[in-house]
């Protein structure tokens, strides 16, 4: 049951903790010590190597380990048009530590431009690599609910509706630019359907003035207009997060209130969801997957700790999913990346490498 095309049976979300050349450079691009051009010298043989090592553990799909990013979704974000990245009085609060104090603002209309810097990331990538290359990107729910009504500009945007709507073609026009590069294997990263899972962060929704009463509808239908521009031969993703800081993380509550909207009404080829803690809840929610379409990829390998999982629990954990979905529409994979943000979580390379091992080896025991 080994799968051509992707999710594959052995997959990763995407980012990698940042080698130490990579934040030295950073480190140093930021002092002014060296060119723009020098840190992308860095960055790109960097990444090559990073191709490398991923096809030499057996994986059919590489990414850049997001390795030119500070952020998992404001690098991206940031560059759309109409949108800007602003220092802010606090950073985003996670269980015990904050990241740095940056947010967006959306300040004309949002579209997605010609030259969005990570169009050649991708071709880089797809350049230097000989298996599936995969790029991943924030999804467009995530440039809403963080901050709000209180972050988009009334005077751009009176009605609300027209922001979800431009926000709906902006990443239309980014799927067609991306397939256009050459990719077939896209990834929406989102933070925000775990948040509809959370009784704390949708209070804190309603303390900043939002009402979050009808976002699943809203956002399944913002999500889908962007999807609709998906070649047959292009698998988008989607990525499940309850938040990758340090180590740390948000929000917990299973998926049963979103699952429904999640995973039958939204036009995703798979879903990595997280289920390395009791925070994600159960399998049960699984059984709104419909049956021969989409696939689920199990994040029960965690990317939060160095410590290796032992097989025969990953095995149990899968054969419970198995009783809510069909075993043949899951892949496995970490729960979610290394380092969402360049900091990185706490393990080392050593251990990240051996917990993607395990997972190919896993994928072709429990798969063949």
């Amino acid at each position: 049951m080994k799968r051509t095309k992707p999710p594959y049976r052995a997959d990763q979300v995407g980012s990698f903790l940042r080698t130490a050349a990579i934040k030295d450079a950073r480190a140093k691009r930021e002092k002014g010590e060296i060119t723009a051009d020098q840190l992308k010298q860095v960055e790109d043989e960097e990444i090559r190597k990073l191709i490398k090592k991923q096809e030499e553990v057996g994986m059919q799909l590489a990414t850049d380990g997001e390795y030119r990013r500070s952020w998992w979704h404001f690098d991206f974000l940031g560059l759309l048009d109409g949108v800007q990245l602003a220092e802010s009085d606090q950073g985003i609060q996670f269980k015990g530590v904050q990241t740095k104090a940056q947010t967006l603002q959306i300040h004309g209309k949002v579209d997605f431009p010609d030259n969005h810097p990570f169009l050649e990331h991708f071709k880089f990538l797809k350049a230097n690599t000989k298996v599936t290359a995969k790029m991943t990107i924030p999804s467009p729910t995530v440039l809403h609910f963080r901050g709000g009504r209180r972050s988009i500009s009334k005077d751009v945007y009176p009605d609300m509706e027209a922001f979800f709507e431009d926000t709906g073609k902006a990443y239309a026009k980014a799927v067609r630019a991306f397939y256009d590069a050459g990719c077939r294997y896209l990834q929406f990263d989102d933070t925000v359907w775990a948040y509809l899972c959370s009784p704390a962060e949708l209070q804190k929704a309603k303390d900043r003035g939002d009402d979050p009463t009808g976002l699943q509808e809203t956002y399944a239908r913002m999500i889908n207009a962007a999807l609709a521009a998906k070649p047959a031969d292009m698998a988008i993703t989607t990525h499940v997060c309850r938040g990758n800081f340090r180590s740390t993380w948000i929000s917990e509550g299973g998926y049963e209130p979103v699952a429904e909207t999640l995973l039958a009404k939204l036009n995703y080829d798979g879903y990595f969801l997280e289920y390395d803690t009791e925070r994600a809840g159960g399998f049960e929610p699984l059984r709104f997957l419909p049956k021969g379409q989409k696939m689920v990829v199990l994040g029960l390998i965690t990317s939060k700790s160095g410590t290796l999982e032992k097989k025969e629990d990953v095995k149990k954990r899968i054969e419970e999913a198995a009783k809510f979905a069909p075993l043949e529409q899951f892949c496995l994979s970490p729960q979610c990346g290394f380092a969402s943000t360049e900091e990185g979580n706490v393990l080392t390379e050593e251990q990240q490498w051996a917990k993607m091992r395990e997972i190919v080896e896993l994928s072709e025991e429990v798969w063949g």
